[in-house]
Order: C-alpha cells, then structure tokens, then sequence
C-alpha cells in the first residue's frame, strides 16, 4: 500500500490507540488500519422520491468500495423536498440546504481525515451542495445521482410534477373539473426518483457529468433501474481508482469543465437554477466564472433536446435515445465543448466520448442534430437593464414572443400574487413583479413555480410577463426573468417599482428595464426603507446576514 493510499487519520504510534479502539467498535480489524478511509455521503430519506431510492446506491457503493480495498465510512446528510414545499414558507429554505448539505459533507469528510468521498444524492440541492463539498476539499470524490423518476400517465399522456402544478390553474380557470385535477395528482409521480422533466435535479446530474465529476450515462438513468445500482458500483470503482492515482476534483474542475457544463445546459434546455449552482461550485473550485459567461456560451450553442417543461420528453426518453454523451459527442464534434478536459475516470472527454457516434440516431425525434436544432441558440439569456444591474435570468424556450411591455402588477411576495392569479385579477398584457423573494429578502429565493404554473393552467403563459427576485423551478417555462439583482431587500431597483409603471423584457436585446428616468429612480430610493428582517433568529436568519447576490451565486462563504 503506498504512502498516498494510506489513511492520513490512522498512524502507526501510541499516539493513534484512542483513534484505533474507536474504529474498532465500528468495524475495523488489524488488516484495516493501512487502508485508505472513503466517506460515503448519503442523502438517504423517505421525505421525498428523489432520495427515496439513495439507501440502496449508497449500500451497493459502500459494498463495492470494501471489496476493493478501501474502509468505507457511511454518514448521513439531509434533503428536504421542493416540490412538497413548493408555495408554501417551508420553500424557503430549500436554497438554504444547498448550504447545510456543502457545509455538513465537508465537516464530516474534513473532521476525520477522509482519503476520499463518494455522495449520493437525488434532490435538487442534493447535488450543487455535494459538489460544493467536494470542491472545498478537493480530495478523491465521485458523485452518484439517485436517478430520475418514470412518467406518470393519464388521458393519454405523459405527466411530470409540474403536470399537478399546472393542473391547479387550469382548475381555476374552470378548464378541468375537481374529478381530473384529482386523477392528475393521483398518477403525476407514479414511484421513487427526481421529477422527470430537465428540471432542476436532472439538469444538475447532467451538468455533474458533463463536467467529468460523475460517470457516462449516470445522470438520465431511471432510479428504479437495475443499471442505476450497477453505475453506483462502477463510480466506487472509479474513485477507489481516482484515490490510487491521488486524482483530485480541482484537476476536474477547470474553467473548461465549466464552460461544458454551460454548453450542455444550453443544448438540453436545461434550468436557471444550473446558473445559480454553477456559479457556486465554481467559487468553491477556485475558477473565475460570472454571469456573462453564461451568455457568451448561449451565442454559441443551440438548444439540441426536446424536453419537458416546454418540450415533449422526459429524462428517460433522453437516456434512451443516447443520454448526455450523446449530446456532448455533437457538441464535441462542432467545436464547442472541450474534449481534453479530464474527467473522474482519469480520461478525457474526448476518450469517453470516442465511440459515441457524432450524430443522433434517426430514429428517436428526442436530440436533433446540430443541422436541425430546436432553437438557434441556448435559451438562458442574461439580462440587464435600469432593473436588474447586477443582472436577471431568462429562459426564453417555448416562448413565442421575446418582448414585452406592459403595466407592473406588483406583489410583495409569492402569495400574494398566486392569490391574484387564482381569482383571475392578472391581466393578458401585465407584467408581474414579485419582490422581497431574493436570497436575503426572503429569506432563502423561493421558487415561483405555483405563480408560473398558474398562468400556464390558466392560458396566460404566453399574454404575461414575470419577473422576480426570487428563482423559478426548472419546471417553469414563459416569458419569466428571475436572480433579478440587486434584490428588493437590499433596496435594488425592483424594490422600486410600483403599480401601474410600465416594465419592458426584452430577451432579443437582453433588456429588463422600467420607464422612470434616472431622476424618478433616485427620488424614489432616496424614500426607500428596508423591510423588517422575517427572520430574526434559527437558521433563515443566519442564512441572511452570510448569503450574497445572486449574481454571485448567493454563497455563504466568502
């Protein structure tokens, strides 16, 4: 065993025998002390589907691990549900785990000297929280994704999540009876894994693999899939493999790693919230990344995949048709991925990608080729303007028209304006604003998916407009401008906006402005007054005082 596969922790000495008699009680025999110790990271719950499955990946891993040689150490770290949380308080701290879970990985992997780390997770902060980690401590690590859920079906078609989300507003809009409604909750998720659509949780796992940091094909399995325990096996054999040749996350995780993850974003269709968490895993790696990034990429790469919540398919769909190496491999083959960054596995893009063909098969319609995109380019904009300094978030596929003027109807917060929605006080035409839902604001950037789903449901998701402070689900499609920074709560421009002012997004010139001069904009925040902290103590209110800008990626470190 070499000196680098040796457990920093345990030592030969007099000095280590306290360390040793602890170890023993959890399993360790004569033979163990020389081997290397891998944390296993578990996410494990049954307060959600997404995490439902972990237990089993997490033991498969943790068996494999031990075969091969190494002293696995399972541990726990938490998850809480956005879409059981979704519209309610509880949302608020679902930004706020991403935190908990980073900080708590580190602390566990850092306290005992881990020579490697091996997280599981299926949520959708599961996985930006788990790469935080693991940039901050840039030992050996791999990352296993949970899988992501089948579709449920009814009348014909395929539902998602989101389906029971929009199923609401068009209840309210009198388009589907209570019977329906009903029947649309009762087969929307029909078992154990991520919501099915490239929303959050999926573009996160596809985004991981994209950057090399977790195993070809693993992100758009489906959980409850035999090959999904056999992947979690093969990921402990690569990082038993990464910790041999001391293979390190930072090595992985270049700027190069990070502009492929924002050219797959763009070509699946993938989520605004991958802006946020990019963002921050970058700041944990050490790699300058900014918002602008983002849009120098969009110019640069089409949106490739048919996918829900605009498109017609689900992950699984995806992964049938030849899953993220697939798309990498077109991307790859027109210049605009990185095919010598290196990946966990210890080979370069390009060697993993090598027998994956350079175009799709013809016979799924799921990613088109390079010649026949969905959309020209990617469809998460960056937009700036007299409201949005810092800069706001659009994502701009499915929507028929990329600018809007229209009178602000505003909303101090997700409530009060999903209430207006519901009684059909929402107009074609206007254009919502809610506030006060920022990082700080909220506390915790809620997602405004219930709000956005309502309009759909309704038949408003083309006639209105909506921008915020707050973030959207990777459900949420429309003409909808979220991250908006500076926030309400830190007296940006948002916070000054009032009923009635005539508001602009327009996603062509990747504008987001109100019609007030300089002067009126002054006048009014010189009367500006903060709001009363929500939160005056437990966790919401230190997240408060420590998290930063959107436009930064609200950490809360540094």
């Amino acid at each position: 065993m070499t000196d680098k596969l040796r457990s920093r922790t345990i030592t030969e000495g007099v000095q280590r025998a306290p360390n040793r008699a602890m170890l023993r009680a959890v399993g360790f025999g004569d033979a163990d002390f020389d081997k290397p110790i891998v944390g296993v990271a578990n996410a494990y719950s049954t307060l959600t589907p997404c995490n439902l499955g972990l237990d089993v990946l997490a033991r498969r891993a943790e068996a494999t691990l031990r075969s091969l040689g190494v002293m696995p150490q399972l541990f726990g770290t938490i998850t809480v549900s956005d879409g059981i949380s979704m519209g309610t308080e509880g949302m608020k701290y679902s930004l706020v785990s991403r935190e908990v879970i980073a900080d708590s990985v580190e602390t566990v992997c850092a306290a005992q000297c881990m020579d490697g780390v091996l997280a599981v997770g299926g949520c959708d902060k599961n996985m930006p929280g788990a790469m935080i980690a693991i940039a901050r401590l840039n030992i050996p690590a791999v990352f296993v994704y949970g899988g992501t859920i089948k579709p449920g079906h009814y009348g014909g078609r395929d539902l998602t999540v989101v389906s029971a989300f929009e199923a609401v507003g068009e209840f309210s809009a009198g388009k589907i009876d209570a019977a329906e409604l009903l029947e649309v909750e009762r087969h929307a998720c029909p078992g154990a894994g991520s919501c099915g659509g490239m929303f959050t949780a999926n573009t996160m796992s596809s985004v991981i693999e994209a950057m090399g940091m977790s195993l070809p094909y693993s992100s758009t399995m489906a959980a409850e899939d035999a090959e999904k325990a056999e992947s979690a096996a093969q990921s402990a054999v690569a990082l038993v493999e990464a910790i041999r040749r001391d293979l390190r996350p930072r090595q992985v995780l270049t700027r190069q790693a990070f502009e492929n993850a924002i050219s797959v974003t763009m070509a699946i269709g993938g989520s605004t919230n991958a802006v946020l968490h990019l963002l921050a895993i970058a700041r944990a790696a050490g790699v300058p990344l900014v918002l602008d990034d983002f849009e120098t990429v969009r110019g640069r790469v089409p949106v490739l995949c048919d996918l829900k919540p605009s498109g017609r398919f689900v992950a699984t769909d995806l992964h049938r048709a030849g899953g993220i190496p697939q798309v990498m491999k077109i991307l790859l083959t027109h210049g605009v991925l990185h095919g010598d960054a290196l990946s966990i596995t210890g080979r370069t893009i390009a060697e993993v990608l090598k027998d994956v063909p350079d175009s799709p098969r013809r016979d799924q319609e799921v990613i088109r080729p390079w010649e026949r995109p969905l959309y020209a380019q990617g469809h998460l904009a960056i937009l700036r303007g007299n409201l949005a300094p810092e800069g706001g978030v659009a994502k701009i596929s499915g929507v028929k028209a990329l600018k809007m003027t229209g009178p602000a109807r505003v909303f101090d917060s997700e409530e009060a304006c999903l209430e207006a929605i519901l009684k059909g006080r929402v107009q074609r035409g206007d254009v919502i604003v809610i506030r006060y839902e920022g990082p700080k604001g909220g506390p915790g950037m809620r997602e405004m998916l219930s709000p956005t789903s309502a309009l759909i449901g309704a038949g408003l998701g083309d006639a209105v407009g909506l921008i915020t402070d707050g973030r959207f689900s990777g459900g949420t499609y429309g003409l909808v401008v979220g991250h908006v920074s500076p926030e309400a709560a830190v007296g940006g421009p948002i916070a000054l906006v009032r009923e009635g002012d005539r508001v602009t997004i327009d996603a062509e010139r990747r504008r987001l402005d109100v019609d007030l001069s300089e002067a009126e904009l002054a006048r009014r925040r010189a009367s500006w007054k903060p709001h009363a902290p929500a939160y005056t103590s437990g966790v919401l209110a230190k997240y408060a005082k420590l998290v930063s800008s959107s436009s930064l990626g609200a950490v809360t470190d540094g």
